[in-house]
């Protein structure tokens, strides 16, 4: 096993901890609480960067059938949504150390929280489908309680939402491994498919079929059209912790599915001019107008976001289903850089709500000079999002439009950047006046009463840290736009 059993220290440590912190009756004071809290988080963290330092390694457990084990690969791809992981969920819990001081239960919250932590690092090394399948369950289930943490009505049944869209997903993705089972010479993830194509003859029209239905059942967690509903009672909801997570990594996981399912089982040409890549397609613009549109017309900041995230996130779909190098590398690249930006986002609406109470962007006004700290950091990354230069969001926008222009299908060619286009405005509509109102509030607006809001460093110093990423990536992206074109040659 040599080096490869690091790979379970890194699951099952940050489960071990969260297990222990829910099953302690109390803890004798709050300090002891989130002492063993960072001493799991950080422990998670350098063994997670230790396996990214070292690089390619495998673990198989067991067994659990014919052709069915539970093994672990931290290949390539699965090292892109560590390095996510890795990243965005010790600052969101560094920042969570002071917000959730402000609400009870919070010794439940950081026990599921550690144990998503080591869920998601666990589907990050899944080297089959079975083994992300029996994950992502998991990943459902320990999420939830994150979601309905505030036990009010609306949280509960917010989580219990989450939890059905979750599960129904989840089941049509069981119901195409059955048969993938059947007509695949083995299902790890091997680049470029792992289709027998003696046993595929005469029976493409049924394994199109089970692509879409895996397809639509991971898209389920990615928020795609039109089993998106869950995505924008839960944020909402949910801690702006919990919120940042969701947005930012358990939604990703959903988008990892599929981008298995597709280019590790199936293979992209065995999809490439099919009815599935057409359905798909349009799928995925569709969610990307509707989710821009639906977030240009909310008022309350949270579900804003979370529309947004419905929207941006099927740009990284969009991106996938074109079967295309370019606007693959483009969806890669905005997985990254979409987790760093609105969980950014999310932080800064949890800071806002935290110190000033308000949750509605028409109460924002003048919000910039009460928190101006966190309003600069809330800006950067509303540039990041919606692709103004030289802010990360351009580098994988522009990738996804020339992309879709260097594809030879009919209409979308032209009208995916079109969308992107129509979307990318919408989304200044909806970013940036609470910017411009925050910081310009008007001649009229009373500023003696002005009281400085910002929150401590130990939530500050985390937004902080995301939104300078979310500049500097995109000044400096050539690392993993080399690192990502390599992988994508592995797949065509």
């Amino acid at each position: 096993m040599g080096q490869s059993v690091l790979i379970l220290f890194a699951i099952f440590i940050p489960i071990l901890f969260g297990v222990y912190i829910l099953a302690k009756s109390e803890f004798k004071t709050r300090k002891s609480l989130i002492a063993t809290a960072t001493v799991g988080l950080v422990t998670t963290t350098i063994l997670s960067l230790s396996i990214l330092l070292i690089g390619d390694m495998q673990l198989q457990l067991f067994a659990i059938g014919e052709n069915m084990n539970i093994y672990f690969h931290a290949d390539k791809m699965g090292r892109i949504f560590m390095t996510i992981v890795t990243i965005v969920l010790p600052l969101v819990g560094i920042y969570a150390f002071e917000y959730m001081g402000h609400y009870e239960q919070e010794q439940r919250f950081f026990g599921f929280y550690l144990m998503v932590y080591g869920v998601l690092l666990a589907l990050s090394y899944a080297g089959n489908i079975v083994t992300f399948y029996l994950f992502y369950e998991m990943m459902s289930i320990f999420s939830m309680p994150l979601v309905f943490h505030f036990r009010t009505k609306e949280a509960v049944m917010a989580g219990l939402k989450y939890l059905f869209y979750s599960l129904s997903g989840a089941y049509c993705v069981l119901f195409g491994i059955y048969f993938l089972n059947q007509y695949t010479t083995s299902l790890n993830f091997t680049a470029g498919g792992t289709l027998d194509m003696s046993k595929v003859a005469g029976n493409e029209g049924l394994l199109l079929i089970v692509a879409m239905c895996m397809i639509v059942g991971f898209g389920v967690k990615a928020g795609m059209v039109p089993l998106h509903a869950w995505l924008p009672n839960a944020h909402p909801i949910a801690p702006a912790p919990a919120s940042a997570a969701l947005s930012a990594i358990i939604v990703k996981m959903g988008v990892f599915g599929v981008m298995r399912v597709v280019y590790y089982l199936f293979g992209a040409e065995f999809l490439r001019g099919t009815w599935v890549q057409y359905a798909w397609i349009t799928l995925t613009l569709i969610t990307i107008f509707m989710g821009s549109m639906l977030a240009y017309r909310e008022k309350v900041f949270k579900k804003r976001l979370a529309y947004s995230t419905v929207s941006q996130v099927s740009y990284i779909l969009f991106g996938m289903a074109l079967l295309q190098p370019q606007a693959l590398t483009g969806s890669l690249l905005h997985i990254l850089f979409h987790a760093i930006i609105k969980s950014a986002l999310f932080m800064s609406a949890g800071a806002i709500i935290y110190k000033c109470g308000v949750e509605r962007v028409d109460e924002m006004r003048g919000i910039g000079k009460k928190m101006p700290k966190v309003m600069w950091c809330y800006t950067l990354c509303s540039l990041a999002l919606i692709g103004i230069p030289p802010a990360s969001g351009f580098i994988s926008k522009w990738f996804l439009a020339t992309g879709s222009l260097a594809t030879e299908l009919p209409v979308i060619s032209w009208l995916g950047p079109v969308v992107l286009l129509v979307s990318a405005l919408l989304t200044a509509g909806y970013l940036l006046p609470i910017a411009i109102d925050g910081f310009f509030p008007g001649p009229d607006f009373d500023y003696r009463c002005l009281e400085k809001k910002d929150p401590t460093k130990q939530m500050l110093v985390p937004i902080m840290i995301l939104a300078a990423l979310a500049v500097l990536l995109g000044v400096f992206p050539n690392f993993f736009v080399d690192y990502m074109s390599e992988l994508i040659q592995l797949v065509f």
